[in-house]
């Protein structure tokens, strides 16, 4: 699936829950969507424009110069199902934190608690986004798409849960390094009298 078409899946979806506005569809996308999707906002007015050239979106201008309102047509929610049955493109994974831990000999243990403590917080304020979430899809916000939401909300809570657990371990992994008795924090564990100093290594990439 193009990137394209995964734009085109994202708009088509949020609009087949219910009409809106574009910059409505914009809000929701990445509020009801962020957890598990991101779209550039520069991408979704131009999959608008192109959605209603094709006939599978169509624009009600409101009365008072208020912003003009999307709806799926009926083409269009057959060309959703259509994108819906493709298979989803596969991820590859990009873990900055993960990335700096493997290397972490390099970086010492009280850097590297930082980045877990860092990752924690993260995973703790997603998961009460979450709980906030599942508590606004409790009052019928989604009407009938709110079982398959709350699929979305729980993978995110699930997660982020899990990713708390990881640091968890991870700072019990860094309390035990800070006590064994061959660990220096004033040189790498491969330095010696006889041999020079490590280079510094490159800059780490974002």
């Amino acid at each position: 699936m193009t990137r394209s078409d995964q734009t085109q899946t994202a708009v088509l979806g949020a609009l087949s829950v219910m009409p809106m506005s574009g910059y409505a569809l914009r809000e929701e996308i990445k509020n009801t969507l962020g957890h598990f999707w991101s779209e550039s906002f520069g991408q979704i007015y131009p999959a608008l424009a192109e959605l209603q050239r094709s006939g599978l979106v169509q624009r009600q201008d409101q009365a008072g110069g208020r912003s003009s309102r999307y709806d799926i047509t009926p083409a269009g929610t057959a060309r959703l199902r259509d994108l819906l049955t493709e298979p989803p493109q596969p991820n590859k994974p990009r873990n900055g934190v993960l990335l700096r831990l493997f290397f972490g000999r390099q970086l010492g243990p009280d850097a590297c608690r930082r980045l877990v403590l860092e990752a924690r917080d993260q995973a703790e304020t997603q998961l009460a986004a979450m709980e906030t979430a599942r508590s606004e899809l409790a009052e019928g916000k989604l009407g009938d798409n709110t079982p398959f939401a709350l699929i979305t909300v729980a993978a995110g809570e699930h997660s982020a849960r899990a990713t708390i657990a990881w640091a968890n371990d991870a700072l019990a992994i860094l309390e035990a390094l800070d006590e064994s008795p061959n660990n220096s924090p004033s040189k790498a564990p491969n330095d010696s009298p006889n041999e020079p100093p490590a280079t510094s290594p490159p800059a780490a990439a974002t």
